[in-house]
């Protein structure tokens, strides 16, 4: 039995277009008008008339996120054969495998850099559930210090293609750049694993601070361990390895429906309290109500003593959210009907800008200013 949804329409109409995606209006005999998305670099770029190959498997569910028809080809018309370097498969194994060139590959002029790199010195990493927290962490980040380096790891729990995401178009001049770890693909750089991700945002974007989140979409199933955000505590355990600095933005909610994300989610609690055994420094915002805070209080109560909370002023982070350069939007809820979420998101981000290290001094040892570093957070307690 097939496990995809295959059908053949016919481009009537062509529409938005960002980083490497262009959405379509399909004919597809049965189905209708379909609403599809193509990626060109993959694909080619579909024109009106066109015949495409369509997957509408997420479509047919009505998914949110992933609700699209996808063009798998243009079978009249297809690309020119790839011409660039590079030998990292992703989705590997898949009818739709693409080979990309890792950042780290024998041939690239970052090779000798990522063979030495072993150590983030200290840089903050804020960790997240979902991509939607992404622009907010910015946000905070930057509202914070304009000048900072801010680069950005997408995981591979959602979507694959970071071009799928509007919000990385809408940001692209804001971030020092995007690296795809694992089977992800799409960014500024590719890399292998989140380890080598980032190394690369920290030794060749240059980065401050490095956001770490899936690619839009969430994959969960209501059970305590079925849920794709389980990585973020992954993630944090990496950046711990290299010598980074975790911070968990917490998933926090007033206006979710379902009681399991309400006040701070379990998704939170249990990728941060049982899966990020190295630890990691939870951020909560003082601009919440105070009945949410004595929720987030209650809920936080159960983390182990290897995470700290600290409650952050979020002083002029509400207005720096309403002038978000993209939409703010999480489970189809904006700002400020979510503003327990973004604004969670947006005091991670302040608060990993506040624990930036300056260089370290000439022949200073390896990994000092990530130990030192460590001690600084104990003694911060409150932000």
């Amino acid at each position: 039995m097939s496990r995809i949804r295959w059908r053949r329409g016919r481009v009537r109409a062509t529409g938005r277009s960002w980083r490497d995606a262009l959405e379509l209006t399909v004919d597809v005999p049965d189905d209708g008008e379909v609403r599809a998305l193509a990626y060109p670099s993959l694909v080619g770029v579909p024109e009106v008339g066109d015949d495409v190959l369509l997957n509408t498997t997420a479509w047919a569910q009505q998914l949110g996120t992933g609700g699209y028809a996808l063009v798998v080809a243009v079978p009249d018309r297809l690309p020119p054969d790839p011409a660039g370097p590079g030998h990292l498969v992703k989705a590997r194994y898949t009818p739709l495998q693409v080979s990309v060139q890792g950042v780290d590959e024998q041939d690239t002029e970052h090779h000798r850099t990522l063979a030495d790199a072993d150590d983030l010195g200290g840089m903050p990493v804020v960790v997240a559930d979902l991509h939607s927290a992404l622009p907010a962490v910015l946000i905070g980040a930057l509202a914070t210090d304009p000048d900072l380096r801010v680069a950005y790891v997408m995981t591979d729990g959602g979507a694959l293609a970071a071009g799928f995401s509007r919000t990385l178009g809408g940001l692209r001049t804001s971030l020092a750049g995007t690296v795809t770890v694992g089977q992800a693909f799409g960014g500024d750089l590719e890399a292998v694993t989140v380890h080598t991700g980032l190394l690369a945002a920290r030794h060749v974007l240059g980065a401050d601070v490095a956001i770490v989140t899936q690619g839009p979409g969430n994959l969960g199933t209501g059970t305590p361990w079925g849920f794709s955000g389980v990585a973020a505590g992954e993630a944090c355990n990496a950046v711990s390895v290299l010598g980074g600095r975790p911070i968990g933005a917490l998933r926090i909610s007033d206006a979710d429906p379902r009681p399991r994300h309400r006040g701070v989610s379990h998704h939170s609690l249990t990728a941060f309290g049982r899966v990020a055994l190295a630890g990691v420094t939870l951020v909560a915002p003082r601009g919440l109500s105070s009945e949410l805070g004595g929720q987030v209080d209650e809920d936080l109560a159960g983390q182990p003593e290897r995470n700290p909370v600290v409650w952050v002023d979020t002083d002029g982070l509400d207005k720096a959210l309403s002038l978000s350069p993209v939409p703010l939007s999480t489970m189809g809820r904006g700002y400020p009907e979510e503003r327990a979420y973004f604004l969670a998101a947006a005091a991670a981000g302040r608060y990993a800008a506040l624990r930036v290290l300056p260089p370290p001094e000439p022949g200073a040892a390896a990994g000092g200013a990530a130990a030192g570093g460590a001690a600084e957070d104990d003694a911060a307690g409150d932000a």
